[in-house]
């Protein structure tokens, strides 16, 4: 298996692309539009076929790329189960796993963070968790439909898969690149020896600002892009 870690500055967001080494067909997931040239130029170089670009959830502070690489590639364009974005070539379930050659990706309802979100297993060992798990973090409830304690209940699942799965976060402010399930389960200091109730009301209590970006990216991010593109 191909994987690398992408990171736009810009917004903290990690860019995930997985690729079958033999079939050459890959996914990149929660592309950030300014990176499309970088992403594109990747694929290309390491001679990869684009088959899907997959979405964790409809992001507030940054803007999909999805809609540009569609356009370049044909790639069909996934977002999850109820998310608002009528443009999604597919809706993803939970449960419900894509391949591509002989590798196998499992959506993983994880909402929470916002009331349509997914993490993503990858082959079992690999898990993208977009914003619901972040090294010794999670993602804010306070916007989107998200709630506290369904973001607690959806950890509580991850922190049930095997305590070596590699947890690849959507973002990262501290310089993190990756962490495992088992330290998370035993060091993640909002939810580790955690109640629910008291989970929810760490959440409630943290107070932080919206997205910068929020206003723009989540109108365009319903378009998977397309209203931010058609504006540059």
């Amino acid at each position: 298996m191909l994987f690398r870690q992408l990171f736009d500055q810009a917004t903290w967001t990690y860019t995930y692309l997985i690729a079958d080494e033999d079939t050459r067909e890959a996914v990149l997931v929660d592309p950030v539009l300014e990176q499309v040239d970088r992403d594109f130029a990747l694929i290309q170089e390491l001679g990869l076929t684009l088959k899907f670009c997959l979405e964790t959830h409809i992001h507030a502070d940054h803007i999909t790329g999805t809609s540009k690489l569609r356009d370049r590639t044909g790639c069909q364009g996934i977002v999850p189960e109820h998310a608002q974005a009528v443009c999604a070539d597919r809706h993803i379930r939970d449960g419900e796993r894509l391949t591509i050659g002989g590798i196998t990706i499992e959506a993983i309802a994880t909402p929470g963070h916002t009331d349509s979100h997914m993490a993503f297993l990858v082959n079992g060992t690999h898990l993208l968790t977009g914003d619901a798990l972040f090294v010794r973090g999670c993602g804010c409830t306070d916007f989107q439909s998200g709630d506290a304690g369904t973001l607690y209940d959806s950890l509580q699942r991850l922190f049930q898969l095997p305590g070596e799965t590699l947890v690849y976060p959507g973002h990262d402010y501290r310089g993190h690149t990756v962490s495992t399930i088992g330290e998370e389960r035993e060091l993640n200091p909002r939810v580790a020896g955690q109640s629910r109730e008291g989970f929810i009301q760490l959440m409630d209590s943290l107070d932080l600002p919206n997205p910068k970006k929020i206003m723009e990216a989540v109108p365009a991010n319903e378009q998977c892009g397309r209203a931010a593109i058609a504006t540059r």
